[in-house]
């Protein structure tokens, strides 16, 4: 028995690399952008807060760029609505001004926050950036300090994830010449490492004090990161070199039909481009129904199964994804190739309804 394959890999490339080579370079963009501009906006800010000095007595209440402190007292405090831990400062100040300020924490925790209590609020740039209950300070939401470090994680993992798109397109490109999986040892070692890099950029700000020591964290890291993928090269190509895609699994025991996702492809009548597939013993059919009721083609008798393998390149361009959690059944009926795919958990009910499972 023969079957036809496509072995044209070119165009299938480029449907795979196509919104990696768009996505990277846009999030890289994105990245530079908060790594060249708003983190060292925020960190400026930081510094003139840092150095900014209390207003002299003669400033009026149009002073900016120092330190006004004036007396008030607290009207009422208000949960902020949603999960975090926040809420508002409602504030009457000493000339009649009603005005408000977010605190982290909850009212009731010290310094308590009791409506008719007198506290002091300091003003910075025109926004409340403390109070003092008492002999207490809290800094308020609006405290620049430590601002820089949003930014500054969102730009360095950003960063790393773009480079982890295009990283991916390349292995791909290169994995193309030894393999037609669309997803192989190469491609899988730059997601990885992407994904360590990418967490390790989003985190390195939080637990330093600076953003040199976040650099530092990050350089540090990502050295450890790139040298375990270099170590695992050799051990993944080795691999790679004896390792047989033919996927080994074990039909399910079906007492009944089941409704799972997975399409048939090719140039068969009971083919079928989206929806589901039904499995039962000796029934294999597809439906765009959920339930599994209306509109099924059943699969012909002769459908032969031959192996279970993954996604290949040369794959028809409509073959799903599944998030990756693809398998694909390839089959031959009088001659004709014929591919289900299916999810890797669904797989199993599909063997049992095909009747035989497939030899490695």
């Amino acid at each position: 028995m023969t079957t036809r394959e496509n072995t044209e890999t070119a165009p299938a490339l480029r449907r795979v690399t196509r919104p990696a080579l768009v996505i990277g370079p846009l999030l890289a963009l994105v990245s530079a952008w908060l790594l060249l501009v708003a983190t060292p906006a925020a960190h400026d800010e930081e510094r003139a807060f840092a150095a900014a000095e209390a207003c002299p007595a003669s400033a009026g209440a149009t002073a900016v760029d120092c330190l006004r402190t004036v007396k008030a007292v607290i009207d009422r405090t208000e949960k902020e609505t949603g999960k975090t831990a926040l809420y508002w400062l409602y504030l009457t100040e000493s000339d009649g001004t009603s005005t408000r300020t977010g605190l982290n924490g909850r009212p009731q925790q010290s310094p308590v926050a009791r409506p008719g209590a007198r506290v002091e609020v300091t003003y910075w740039r025109g926004e409340i950036r403390s109070v003092d209950f008492g002999s207490a300070r809290r800094p308020t939401n609006a405290d620049p300090r430590g601002n820089y470090r949003a930014p500054l994680s969102a730009g360095l993992g950003l960063g790393f994830y773009g480079a982890m798109f295009l990283a991916g397109a390349a292995a791909t490109v290169r994995s193309a010449r030894h393999s037609p999986r669309v997803y192989t040892w190469r491609t899988r070692l730059a997601v990885i490492g992407g994904l360590l890099l990418t967490g390790l950029g989003a985190v390195a700000p939080w637990p330093t004090d600076d953003i040199s020591g976040a650099l530092r964290l990050t350089a540090v890291g990502s050295l450890v990161i790139l040298a375990g993928c270099a170590l695992a090269v050799p051990f993944l190509r080795r691999r790679a070199r004896h390792d047989d895609d033919t996927i080994t699994l074990k039909p399910s025991v079906l007492t009944g039909e089941v409704c799972v996702l997975g399409v048939i492809l090719g140039d068969v009548p009971y083919a079928s481009t989206g929806g589901y597939l039904i499995a039962a013993p000796g029934l294999l059919a597809t439906t765009p129904d959920p339930t599994g009721v209306f509109h099924r083609k059943a699969a012909a008798g002769t459908l032969t199964l031959l192996r279970v393998r993954p996604p290949y390149l040369t794959d028809p361009a409509d073959r799903p994804t599944y998030d990756g959690r693809a398998v694909v059944l390839e089959c031959a009926d009088d001659g004709e190739r014929v591919l289900i795919v299916t999810r890797g958990k669904d797989a199993p009910a599909v063997l049992s309804a095909l009747g035989e499972a497939p030899e490695k």
